[in-house]
């Protein structure tokens, strides 16, 4: 694509998301991502507390841990006065895979809990570069039974931008399990799309998240091998979308990964899953942070807490 055919998101975006936008660069500017791990996620997690919007009346939070293979994984567990024992939902937040935790999305998790009702249990997956391969996703899988032990219950699984990969990674490695999840809710996933094309393309250089940000994510998890044919890496390197949960997919028009939404709803529906994709317009990857300033981000994040409250309520997607 040419400079000049690329999307002018000063006008595409309407003021409140464009004031969003420029506070996010004023805490985590775009060079961020080049800088040494410790700096970067310093000024990640400022920049999350600084956007931490509180916690909702009657939402309390506690920090535990789970052992699994030899390590310990920190999760937060919140509920709501009167819990809610139809579902869990087991939530795996964003980063890239390298930045992150359960301070820097507290408050999406405790608003997720008030808007259902539902148990909410944060998963601290251990990061790249410190831990790369599929360290991550044996930390959900491990979190996932636990979960189902803990709670003896219907689980949803919940995840935002790398957390949404690793929720669709868990729901492929489930099929078959003895408490598969009763859905899935994706926002703004990577799932390993062609990046020659859609939006990977028309996007590719995006407010928030760019195509080669996407690039430097991607490699830093991996440690530069090659794991494209990886369905714990990609969802949709799997040649199998059989037997998957109900799936409801949330993606920002403006983002190189919203061309993803659509291939994935795509092949769950052609092997006869049930899946719906929602392209949230003139939105930004990231926008969940701007549920308290933007109207379409609030629009939005309510669209996504009745759709993990009816996947909690065995209501099918589709």
């Amino acid at each position: 694509m040419r400079p000049s055919e690329a999307p002018d998101y000063r006008k595409r975006m309407d003021a409140e998301t464009r004031a969003f936008i420029d506070r996010i660069d004023a805490f985590y500017p775009p060079e961020a991502i080049g800088l040494p791990i410790e700096e970067n996620r310093a000024i990640y997690n400022r920049m999350s507390r600084a956007f931490h919007a509180g916690r909702p009346a009657g939402v309390t939070a506690e920090t535990d841990s789970m052992e699994a293979g030899g390590h310990a994984i920190p999760v937060r567990i919140y509920r709501r006065d009167a819990p809610d024992k139809a579902a869990v939902v087991l939530y795996f937040h964003g980063g890239g895979f390298i930045l992150g935790g359960l301070d820097s999305h507290d408050d999406i998790c405790a608003d997720l809990c008030a808007g259902t009702g539902f148990a909410v249990v944060s998963v601290d997956y251990r990061l790249a570069p410190e831990h790369t391969g599929t360290a991550a996703f044996d930390d959900a899988v491990s979190a996932y039974e636990w979960a189902t032990k803990t709670f003896r219950r219907p689980v949803v699984l919940v995840g935002e931008s790398a957390g949404g990969t690793l929720a669709a990674c868990l729901a492929h490695h489930l099929r078959g399990h003895g408490s598969a999840p009763a859905g899935q809710v994706l926002v703004y996933p990577m799932l390993g799309g062609d990046e020659s094309k859609g939006s990977y393309v028309v996007h590719a250089e995006a407010p928030l998240l760019s195509a080669r940000d996407v690039a430097v994510y991607k490699n830093i998890r991996t440690g530069g091998e090659d794991t494209s044919g990886d369905p714990r890496y990609l969802p949709l390197a799997d040649s199998d979308f059989s037997g998957l949960p109900p799936t409801i997919i949330f993606t920002a028009e403006c983002d190189p990964l919203s061309s993803d939404g659509e291939a994935y709803r795509d092949r769950l529906l052609a092997a006869g899953g049930k899946a719906l994709w929602h392209e949230e317009k003139g939105l930004p990857h990231g926008y969940l942070r701007a549920r308290a300033t933007v109207a379409r981000a609030r629009d939005s994040f309510i669209r996504i807490v009745q759709a993990v409250d009816a996947l909690g309520r065995s209501e099918r997607a589709g």
